[in-house]
């Protein structure tokens, strides 16, 4: 892990915010972000009203086409990368080269959302300062933050220097795969940066707005148990054992028991049992068939797992294994354990870019943001940038309702996000590089 300059964090330590206040152009960003509200709202109802579900190859590519010459427009040289070798449509990467050897910015969102074309949930209905559509929060709200944030940069003449990379993947809501080369491009702009912010959306603790320092990994799991089958009337006997159903109810609520832990979930998404069970060719359903009279043969689960960091995965890992080993009579059973999403474990690196942006917060006169935790957070494509450079995430916008049928968002909460965003970006981009 790298970590800030000592400079930068004596500072996220240090600053007095009793003492601080905005620079001229920082003034002007606040205006100019507060005077671009109704057109961002504007750009916000364009794209969301572009189906981009994630296997909507055409509607991802679509968004991106709108947003292009928005960063151009801003100076940035624009990329598409084409994701169809992995069953993808895409990523749009924007870079914009400032001042060499100050601090490199990655800022990152996404351009898919989890409505596939076949979604009843259309549409974008405003209502006031609040309003819902598919991925109005998650993430498209997110992407109008960075645009309003990098037009308050360039009025201000704080963008000309900044040393920026955007990107905004087109798979995050179910990632192409390989998953190495889904996220190549991601990893490597992670391994350029200094600092990654990551857009998706803010989070709110007891009304007030928190800052995001830590996020849980993302992975799945897949138990499977087989058994003897026969006569109802022998379950339990030494010569029929005790089916597969039985094991895999042992199995699972050994999960429940013995392995809770801070900051860990293993939720159980479905399962099935029978004579016999399969898995779906989707991974996401299963059939079965029998009798109350058979002893099943076959049982199957499918749930996720997610941690704080490599450690707990891979330890929680290790235990699961052992309970699946722990086999009833006449049982089998195996488990396959997949990590996708890894974490983005807490670091003091981390912690520092949060007093930085408190810092902020007390110059425009706004309450501190407390560490969110990260047990409510789940994973986010910033993850994959964790382990080479320091980060913040939860930089969208507020909202409720993410991945769900009447997906909403707080309006206002664009404008002072964006506000934070430009005058952080910019503070940074006057510093030099750690690296």
């Amino acid at each position: 892990m790298r970590f800030l300059t000592s400079a930068l964090l004596c500072a996220a330590i240090f600053a007095s915010p009793a003492a601080a206040q905005l620079s001229s152009p920082e003034q002007v960003m606040v205006e100019t972000v507060e005077d671009g509200f109704e057109t961002d709202v504007a750009l916000l109802e364009e794209i969301t009203l572009i189906n981009s579900g994630s296997h909507n190859h055409a509607g991802v590519k679509a968004v991106a086409d709108v947003l292009a010459p928005e960063f151009a427009a801003l100076g940035f040289d624009v990329e598409w990368i084409d994701q169809s070798a992995q069953g993808r449509a895409g990523h749009l990467f924007a870079r914009h080269e400032g001042v060499p050897g100050t601090t490199k910015m990655l800022l990152i969102g996404h351009l898919d959302t989890v409505f596939e074309p076949g979604s009843p949930f259309t549409g974008f209905v405003r209502e006031g300062d609040r309003a819902t559509g598919p991925g109005v929060v998650d993430d498209k709200g997110g992407i109008v933050v960075i645009l309003a944030a990098l037009r308050a940069m360039q009025a201000a003449g704080t963008l000309e220097g900044a040393n920026i990379v955007v990107a905004l993947t087109g798979d995050e809501e179910d990632a192409g795969e390989p998953l190495e080369a889904a996220r190549r491009d991601l990893v490597e702009a992670g391994k350029w940066a200094d600092v990654a912010l990551g857009y998706e959306g803010l989070s709110v603790l007891d009304g007030k707005d928190a800052g995001v320092i830590a996020r849980r990994s993302s992975g799945s799991w897949t138990l499977t148990t087989r058994a003897g089958s026969g006569h109802s009337s022998g379950i339990f006997s030494d010569h029929a054992g005790y089916g597969a159903i039985y094991e895999m109810a042992r199995i699972l609520d050994a999960f429940r028991r013995e392995l809770p832990e801070e900051n860990l979930t293993y939720n159980v998404g479905f399962m099935a049992g029978g004579t016999p069970a399969e898995l779906g060719e989707d991974g996401l359903s299963a059939t079965t068939s029998g009798k109350t009279n058979i002893i099943p043969s076959h049982a199957i689960a499918r749930g996720d797992l997610r941690a704080l960091t490599g450690e707990q995965n891979e330890r929680v890992a290790g235990k699961m294994r052992a309970i699946v080993a722990q086999h009833l009579p006449g049982t089998e059973a195996t488990i396959a354990i997949e990590f996708r999403y890894p974490p983005m474990a807490p670091s003091a690196g981390n912690a520092a870019l949060l007093a930085r942006l408190n810092a902020i917060n007390a110059d425009l006169g706004r309450e501190a943001m407390q560490p969110y935790p990260p047990s409510r957070r789940g994973a986010a494509d910033i993850s994959f940038v964790a382990p080479f450079t320091v980060g913040l995430a939860g930089m969208g916008p507020a909202g409720s309702g993410s991945h769900a049928e009447g997906e909403s968002i707080d309006l206002r909460s664009i404008v002072r996000q964006a506000q934070r965003s430009a005058i952080l970006i910019s503070r940074l981009a006057r510093e030099p590089s750690p690296q």
